[in-house]
C-alpha cells in the first residue's frame, strides 16, 4: 500500500506542474492570442467544460479498467490536449478542440483521485491523507509557478514552449501511475448512482459548481482585462496560492478527521460570501492600485480554499451504501457541477458585457449564501 501511496504521491507532483503551468499561462493566451470579448469568453466555457458534464457517461464505460488506469489515460489525455494547444492551434476552432482534450483528461482525473487516495488509506485517516495527496500536488504548482514566472519574465518564453513542457510532466505522471499494482480491476456492471441518500451531496456539486465556475472564469479576467495582470504576475499569486494551500489542506484535512464535513463546508461558505463582495466592490471603494491588490488578495483566498473539495469526497465515503458507489457517485458529482459550469458562464459573460464584471460578483455572492444553507444541513449517516 505505502509504494503504491508513494507513487501516487510523485505522479501528483508531476500533474501539478502540469496544470500549474496551464492555469498560469490559459487565460492570458485566451486574451493574447485570440482576443476575446467577455461574451465570447463566457461561452467559450460550454465545449471546455463539455467534458466535465459528459464524465459520468465516460468513467461508467471506463469502469472495466478501474481507478488507476483511468487516472493514468486522463494525464496522457491532457499532456496531449497541452501539446495541442502548445503546436497545433493556429485557428480558434482548433484550439478549441485541443482545450476540450485536456480538459477531458484532468476531468478524469478529478474523481478517481480521491477514490485512489481513501482506497490508500483507512477511514480514519482519510482527510489526513487526502491531504497529503494535494500538498504534493500544489509543490508540483509551485514548480511550475517558479517556471512561468522566470520564463516569461527573464527569458522570453512563448506560450508554445510553455505547453510543451506541460505535456512532458504530463507524459511523465502517467507513466509513474502506470507503475502502480493495479491488480485485476473491480468488475462491476456499468451503472450510474442516484439514491436518495446522496440527494444533499448531487445538490451542494450544482452549488459548487455555479461558484466555482465564476471564479475560474471571471476572477482571472478581471485582472487581466480591468487590472493589465500579465502571466509572470499571476504566477507570483499562483506560488503565493501553493505555499498557502500546502498548509491550508493539512490543516482542511485535519479539521475534516476532528471537527467533521459540516463544519469545514460552513466555513468555506461563509469566507466566499466575503469574498464575492471584495471582488465586486472593491473597485468602488478604493483607488485601482488598491483595488487590484484586494482583488489580487481575494484571488489567492479563493484558490487557497480549493482543497475544501476533499470534505464532499469523504462525505460521500463515508455515507455510501457501499464502497461501489463511491467513484459513481463523485462521478456523478462531478457531471452535475457541469451542468452549472456550462450554463453559469454564459449569463455571466453578458452579465459583464451589459451591466458591469461586479454584477457577476454579487450574483456569486447569493449562490454563496445558498451554499452556506445547504451546508448546514450535512449529517453523517449511519
Amino acid at each position: 500500500m505505502e509504494r503504491d501511496f508513494n507513487l501516487f504521491l510523485l505522479a501528483g507532483l508531476f500533474s501539478g506542474i502540469g496544470a500549474g503551468i496551464y492555469t498560469s499561462i490559459f487565460n492570458n493566451y485566451l486574451s493574447d492570442i485570440f482576443k476575446l470579448s467577455e461574451d465570447i469568453r463566457g461561452f467559450l466555457e460550454v465545449p471546455r467544460e463539455a467534458p466535465g458534464f459528459f464524465i459520468m457517461l465516460i468513467l461508467a464505460a471506463l469502469s472495466f479498467l478501474g481507478d488507476v488506469r483511468i487516472a493514468m489515460f486522463g494525464m496522457a489525455a491532457a499532456g496531449l490536449g497541452m501539446l495541442g494547444l502548445g503546436m497545433m492551434s493556429p485557428t480558434f476552432a482548433l484550439m478549441i478542440i485541443w482545450m476540450m482534450m485536456y480538459s477531458l483528461g484532468t476531468h478524469m482525473i478529478m474523481p478517481v483521485t480521491p477514490s485512489i487516495g481513501m482506497s490508500l488509506s483507512n477511514q480514519e485517516s482519510f482527510g489526513s491523507r487526502l491531504g497529503t495527496v494535494s500538498a504534493f500536488s500544489l509543490s508540483g504548482s509551485i514548480i511550475a509557478y517558479v517556471y512561468i514566472f522566470l520564463g516569461f519574465n527573464f527569458m522570453h518564453m512563448t506560450y508554445q514552449a510553455a505547453f510543451i513542457t506541460g505535456t512532458v510532466f504530463y507524459v511523465f505522471a502517467a507513466f509513474t501511475v502506470g507503475m502502480m499494482k493495479k491488480g485485476e480491476p473491480e468488475v462491476r456492471k456499468v451503472k450510474f448512482v442516484f439514491r436518495k441518500r446522496y440527494s444533499l451531496f448531487y445538490v451542494l456539486a450544482v452549488i459548487s459548481g455555479a461558484r466555482n465556475q465564476i471564479f475560474l472564469t471571471f476572477a482571472p479576467w478581471v485582472l487581466i482585462k480591468v487590472f493589465g495582470v500579465k502571466p509572470q504576475m499571476f504566477a507570483i499569486l499562483g506560488m503565493i496560492v501553493a505555499l498557502i494551500s500546502i498548509g491550508t489542506r493539512k490543516v482542511i484535512g485535519k479539521l475534516i478527521d476532528s471537527r467533521g464535513e459540516r463544519f469545514v463546508l460552513t466555513m468555506e461558505a461563509v469566507l466566499l460570501f466575503v469574498i464575492c463582495l471584495g471582488y465586486a466592490f472593491s473597485d468602488r471603494l478604493f483607488s485601482a492600485n488598491i483595488a487590484v491588490v484586494i482583488i489580487a488578495g481575494c484571488y489567492v483566498i479563493d484558490n487557497s480554499m480549493s482543497a475544501v473539495e476533499m470534505a464532499r469526497s469523504t462525505y460521500v465515503r463515508k455515507i455510501a451504501v457501499n464502497l461501489a458507489d463511491v467513484t459513481p457517485t463523485l462521478s456523478t458529482g462531478v457531471s452535475l457541477q457541469h451542468i452549472a459550469s456550462m450554463v453559469i458562464p454564459i449569463f455571466g459573460g453578458l452579465l459583464w458585457l451589459y451591466v458591469g464584471y461586479q454584477s457577476v460578483f454579487m450574483a456569486a455572492a447569493v449562490i454563496a449564501f445558498l451554499n452556506l444553507v445547504l451546508s448546514r444541513k450535512i449529517k453523517i449517516m449511519e
